[in-house]
């Protein structure tokens, strides 16, 4: 399988910050910045650099204003709140402090000795991140600080069939020709799948390669905005049409061996497929947003593995015993 567009925002360097930003980040850290890398992957606009500072110790610092990306700055403010809420033992960078002067908004974190996992996926590194997944669920259950339901945190974006139909878009979205036909019965499937996710486990919601690294101990996942209360296994649901997409296995092989996957109900997780596939189908026919030129075809890629994911399932009695239409 093809891997999918590599994951990249449009990043700057330090240099690029203006003067007043820079002295507050160091006025964060407590030290003057004397080394500057720029990180490449993930989606994230604006400056992603590792430094190391006048007194030789080392932090990565992010970056961003509404010049660059119009959500961006709320992104980091909400990534703010969750990683100082993290409690110790979640294999998650700790949060060291924060720039925001109302435009730009700069989190610094401690440096993570680590890499992103290669992409295409390599089976070793695979089989790492998904008992890392698994710890992660373990430490995050039950939640521990408040979040929003999954359900209410993203019904709007996970009603992708829905939108599509009511805007006429269906014909305009590049789907198959089977979810064309059956857009209507792919939106009613996925219509109730927050109930079905809904759970106690604090989710990362948004786990890709870019956004995890492997170090000498195991994982430590970064990017923490999104995270909502879910299934314990919504973040594996999540993840793999990522990884599918990016060279991976096949989801459902992966998803039914993992402990996560085992213990999940089988017709919430078709139904809660169905709605990702959707949220991921729906955006990709959007324009792209400033700052990120790679998400739209990244998105397609991982809404074309979800559909041939819930299609495959719909074919298997256990994991929708229902009647389904016109199935290839």
């Amino acid at each position: 399988m093809s891997s999918a567009p590599v994951a990249v925002g449009v990043r700057h360097p330090w240099s690029a910050l203006p003067g007043p930003v820079r002295v507050g980040v160091e006025e964060v850290l407590g030290a003057g910045v004397v080394e500057a890398v720029t990180q490449d992957g993930g989606f994230s606009p604006g400056v992603a650099v590792r430094v190391v500072l006048a007194d030789g110790r080392r932090a990565f610092v992010k970056a961003v204003s509404a010049e660059v990306n119009a959500l961006s700055p709320a992104f980091h403010r909400r990534e703010a709140r969750n990683a100082a809420a993290l409690p110790a033992g979640v294999p998650a960078p700790r949060l060291l402090g924060v720039y925001d002067d109302g435009t730009w908004v700069a989190l610094a974190f401690e440096d993570v000795v680590g890499r992103q996992p290669h992409v295409p996926w390599r089976e070793a590194e695979l089989v790492r991140v998904l008992a890392g997944v698994g710890e992660l669920a373990r430490v995050l259950t039950p939640a521990p600080f408040s979040a929003r339901a999954v359900g209410e945190e993203l019904g709007e974006r996970f009603n992708g069939w829905r939108v599509l139909l009511d805007e006429g878009r269906v014909g305009d979205a590049g789907l198959d020709p089977w979810a064309v036909r059956n857009a209507e019965w792919i939106a009613e499937l996925a219509a109730p799948w927050g109930g079905f996710a809904s759970g106690d486990t604090l989710a990362h919601a948004d786990l890709r390669a870019d956004n995890m690294l492997l170090t000498p101990d195991g994982v430590v996942f970064v990017d923490w905005p999104h995270v909502v209360r879910a299934a314990a296994w919504f973040d594996l649901l999540l993840m793999l049409p990522c990884v599918r997409a990016q060279g991976g296995p096949d989801p459902e092989d992966v998803f039914a061996g993992h402990p996560l996957g085992r213990a999940a109900d089988p017709e919430g997780v078709t139904r809660t497929l169905a709605a990702l596939a959707g949220f991921f189908l729906e955006h990709a026919a959007r324009p792209a947003p400033p700052g990120l030129p790679t998400l739209r075809p990244f998105q397609k890629a991982q809404g074309d593995a979800a559909l041939d994911w819930l299609t495959a399932r719909l074919r298997s009695r256990a994991a929708y015993p229902l009647p389904v239409p016109d199935l290839p």
